[in-house]
């Protein structure tokens, strides 16, 4: 039909969405390199104490505890990001044709990433890796 635009035409803003994820990060990182200072000097290289004189080692030991914690949060917190796009595919009415097991593909996809999140959830309960010590 004519005025229908092609599937190619879809793929366009993902496209440009990774090269500009690919060129953006560069360019920031090359722009930082060539603006910044870089005069090393003893000073600038010493621990930073709110401006007094270091009185211990900067080298802290932590418990492996506050790690374990803060990545369970980070894959939760990302489980959260993911939710945006789905929201988006499944509010396209084009997606909602396709099924799995008699139900939308979108929402089969969505109940399999929260299970698997779920499972892990569990285990990170069960091992105690959201205690806090």
């Amino acid at each position: 039909m004519a005025g229908e635009p092609m599937a190619v035409d879809y793929y366009i803003p993902l496209i440009i969405f990774l090269i500009m994820g690919a060129i953006v990060p560069i360019a920031a990182l090359a722009a930082i390199k060539i603006i910044a200072p870089n005069k090393r000097s003893r000073q600038k290289l010493s621990t930073y104490e709110g401006g007094l004189k270091p009185i211990r080692d900067a080298k802290i030991q932590y418990s492996v505890q506050y790690y374990l914690f803060a990545i369970v949060f980070v894959i939760f917190d990302v489980e959260v990001l993911f939710l945006y796009p789905w929201i988006y595919v499944y509010a396209n009415k084009a997606m909602q044709q396709f099924m799995v097991f008699g139900m939308n593909y979108a929402v089969f996809e969505m109940l399999l990433f929260i299970v698997v999140l779920l499972v892990g959830l569990i285990y990170a309960i069960k091992k105690e890796a959201l205690r806090w010590v």
